[in-house]
């Protein structure tokens, strides 16, 4: 097994207003759990300048940092809608092409969406069909496995913690408890 130094941190924090500061909280948690923590850099404030040249690059910047990663921490927390932010859920399919191991949490504010299912109904819509399929407003079936996320997300992660928490955005409840999972599993 390859030694555990370094842990790429998915998520939607570098979209959020104090992502240099959810960041360098996050890179603590994992040195005082003896890991490197890598964080994407924040995203630029958008502009009518940037070009597709600038997101080239970006794109392969991230890319290099995820082959340093020894493993993964990804917060699948719902970002936007029902599902997990789409870069994390990417990032979470290159680590997984890697070879690392991952972990995942995710925030929800109550008991209620603490299923991928319930949060789909939630936030589009979804309703069974005469056969007990649930379904989208556009017909298209909805995941039910009765999983806190879709089965590829789901089942990649080695732990996957769900935390009922009031600040979704910013509780790294999940990301502690992972920590000392990731720690046992480096052992």
């Amino acid at each position: 097994m390859r030694p555990v130094r370094s842990i790429w941190l998915a998520g939607p924090e570098v979209w959020l207003p104090d992502s240099e500061a959810q960041g360098a909280r996050q890179r603590a948690m994992c040195i005082e759990s003896g890991f490197t923590g890598l964080t994407p850099d924040p995203m630029p404030p958008s502009s009518d300048n940037h070009s597709e040249l600038e997101a080239r690059e970006l794109y392969a910047a991230r890319m290099a940092r995820l082959r340093q990663a020894d493993a993964g921490v990804v917060n699948l927390t719902p970002w936007r809608g029902p599902s997990a932010d789409a870069g994390a859920a990417f990032e979470t399919g290159v680590l997984a092409g890697l070879s690392r191991p991952i972990f995942a949490y995710l925030n929800v504010p109550d008991e209620s969406q603490a299923e991928y299912v319930d949060r789909v109904e939630s936030f589009v819509g979804a309703q069974r069909d005469e056969s007990g399929i649930w379904r989208d407003g556009d017909g298209c079936v909805v995941e039910d496995f009765g999983l806190p996320e879709t089965v590829m997300l789901w089942a990649e992660a080695r732990r996957l913690f769900v935390i009922i928490t009031n600040d979704t955005l910013h509780d790294l409840t999940g990301l502690e408890l992972c920590l000392d999972a990731l720690a046992l599993y480096a052992e």
